[in-house]
């Protein structure tokens, strides 16, 4: 019998359902919301603090995108992945990941850049902060945000929108036991290790750690549910 998923309310503001969405979507990709399981928007919506209603317009927005279906008079039932359709998904985000990080490194001498770069030692902070508490839902939320922003720095608005929908597509099945056996701590040190050869200009360590880093989603996450 599947356990229900850990979710944490959200705060009450105008921009209620795409913090829905947002919280629906991390908690899908760490595999907090299984394949196959059908879930209701009220039940959903009590483990969120919220009414039914948002969690309806969210799973709209994620049948939209291809990641839960609808079944009528029941709920929402996530779909299935492929370990192949997975591969791919990771193989496209070695394509376009690894040498957009490597321009943000070239362009170091940018002071713009360098100020960015800076600015995102906090939200590895609150990375690290979220692995300790074992709070996957957050901790995908701010490694989105943390890679979307790197690549943003080098300037292809195109390209950003592209890795986060790969982003939002793929599963990592086996986050929530790497995070109880304390083996994110790794993964979270490289983001600040990145952040170190970008301000330095290394541009090939940065590419070679950002490949290591990437591949953890097909290795070291990538244990399917059982």
């Amino acid at each position: 019998m599947n356990a229900p998923p850990a979710l944490r309310a959200v705060s009450r503001v105008d921009n209620l359902r795409e913090q829905v969405s947002e919280a629906l979507r991390a908690a899908l990709i760490s595999g907090q919301l299984r394949p196959g399981v059908v879930y209701s928007a009220p039940v959903l919506g009590e483990m969120l603090g919220v009414s039914a209603t948002p969690v309806r317009e969210a799973m709209l927005d994620l049948v939209r995108e291809g990641l839960v279906e609808v079944l009528r008079n029941k709920g929402f039932r996530v779909t299935e992945l492929s370990d192949h359709q997975l591969d791919q998904f990771a193989k496209v985000r070695l394509l376009l990941e690894v040498p957009t990080m490597g321009e943000v490194a070239a362009a170091a001498d940018n002071p713009q850049i360098v100020e960015a770069l800076k600015a995102l030692r906090a939200r590895a902070d609150e990375m690290a902060e979220a692995a300790r508490g074992e709070d996957m839902v957050r901790f995908i939320q701010l490694d989105t945000d943390f890679h979307t922003d790197f690549l943003a720095l080098a300037g292809n608005a195109e390209l950003v929108t592209i890795v986060r929908d790969l982003r939002n597509r793929s599963r990592l099945y086996g986050l929530e036991a790497v995070a109880r056996a304390g083996l994110l701590d790794r993964s979270v040190a490289e983001h600040s290790q990145m952040i170190d050869l970008a301000l330095a200009g290394d541009r090939p360590g940065l590419e070679a750690l950002a490949a290591q880093h990437i591949g953890h989603v097909r290795t070291l996450w990538a244990e399917p549910p059982r």
